[in-house]
């Protein structure tokens, strides 16, 4: 009997929640096929088998397990069946009656059949669930038919299959009653445990707060130039590199060569120490449907700006499949954020710890400005810095502000690192 146990995940992980088993107790499970699905402070992990037996499960769905904690025992000593049963769901679909020919031809073989086929991945059936689309609708191309992400993405924007015309009873039988989603003076009230993403979240969120003197300062940035320069070049450079010019790769140079020359805002506390850095790690802000993760961008500094776009594309794809490992989460000595994708016009960002500060972005937005004594329209952009107060000053923060705002607004600046 082999006892499978949480392994280490990584120094910062001291427990995980068991968000859903993949195998159910009793199934004969191979060596290294995943069995169940954890979920960390960051990421989604598969656990796989360490030998092949019988499963038996001991920590159920949604238990908190610390590393090293009990998960399930494995009877080695089990000999492998023939051939796995058919699913409690594809036995009661089966009439009592049918011919078995016809059974075999109209179904795979039954070995074929896994937990896994038409369960779909956390972030999967978090899509699902908002589109009000069911996992029994969608095709897995997943591992052992699992439904992937992208699976859940393309039936949600797929157009809705034409109902056969008997589907639907004739309006005459019923009265029309509210809907579930809908009903009329409904008092209804639904409690859910936060999963351990957006617990970490929250814990860290409130202990940012807490524990430092944070401040938002403002600005604002003409990106008329910024945006000639993308409009002029983006198709030679998407060409190129084979990826376009985005805002970002623009916003996280101009940053990294100001944060080398204020370093202070590159910095970060400990205990009684500043630790200083010689180079620019720049966290990117990422919103995933299990919550916002922030993978740094490493050596910001030194990267081209296709560079800088390739690095950020890889990371959101990750990010939005869950298979960010915990190297990839950890770092970073800057933040920058952007809430203009959203629509946010302004807002004060809260601090990436221990990082000492944050950029947030906005929406772009035309309005009347005054340049050189007459009202112009302009793609503007309210830019927010927050900081924390015990080792950056004001004056710095603004002063790191207004030179950010001055490479952008004159990009050849940034391009010839004036």
């Amino acid at each position: 009997m082999i006892e499978a146990k949480v392994p280490v995940i990584g120094e910062s992980v001291t427990e995980v929640t068991l968000s859903k088993w993949l195998k159910p107790n009793g199934a004969y499970v191979n060596i290294d096929e995943p069995i169940c699905e954890f979920e960390s402070d960051k990421a989604t992990l598969e656990f796989p088998a360490e030998a092949s037996g019988v499963l038996h499960h001991v920590a159920e769905e949604g238990q908190d397990l610390a590393i090293g904690a009990l998960v399930a025992r494995i009877d080695t000593a089990a000999a492998k069946p023939a051939s796995q049963p058919a699913t409690p769901i594809q036995q009661e679909a089966t009439p009592a009656d049918a011919q078995p020919a016809k059974a075999t031809a109209a179904q795979p073989p039954a070995h074929i059949t896994s937990h896994a086929t038409g369960h779909p991945s956390p972030a999967a059936a978090k899509i699902l669930k908002e589109a009000n689309v069911p996992a029994s609708a969608v095709a897995g191309t997943g591992r052992d038919g699992r439904i992937t992400k992208a699976d859940a993405l393309q039936a949600v924007a797929a157009p809705p299959a034409a109902k056969p015309a008997t589907a639907e009873p004739p309006a005459t039988l019923a009265p029309v009653a509210p809907t579930a989603h809908t009903p009329a003076f409904s008092r209804h009230e639904e409690r859910k445990k936060m999963s351990r993403m957006r617990r970490t979240i929250s814990a860290r969120l409130v202990k940012a707060k807490n524990e430092t003197a944070m401040l938002t300062t403002f600005n604002e940035v003409d990106l008329s130039e910024v945006m000639a320069l993308r409009s002029r070049y983006n198709e030679r450079f998407e060409k190129k590199h084979g990826i376009k010019l985005g805002f970002m790769s623009l916003f996280a140079k101009a940053c990294a060569k100001v944060l080398l020359e204020m370093p202070d805002v590159n910095a970060r506390i400990e205990g009684d120490e500043i630790v200083y850095h010689d180079y620019v790690d720049i966290s990117i802000a990422i919103s995933t449907p299990n919550g916002l993760v922030v993978p740094p961008v490493r050596n910001v500094e030194s990267l081209s700006f296709a560079e800088i776009e390739h690095a950020i594309k890889h990371l959101s794809a990750k990010a939005r499949n869950g298979t960010l490992s915990l190297e990839e989460m950890q770092g970073g000595t800057f933040t920058i954020t952007n809430g203009g994708v959203f629509g946010s016009l302004m807002s004060t960002p809260i601090l990436n710890e221990p990082q000492s500060a944050i950029l947030g972005m906005h929406a772009i937005k035309e309005r009347p400005v005054a340049i050189n004594g007459q009202v112009v329209i302009r793609p503007m952009m309210y830019l927010a810095l927050s900081y924390d107060h015990r080792i950056i000053d004001g004056s710095t923060s603004v002063t790191f502000l207004v030179k950010v705002k001055e490479l952008l607004e004159d990009p050849g600046l940034l391009l010839l690192e004036l």
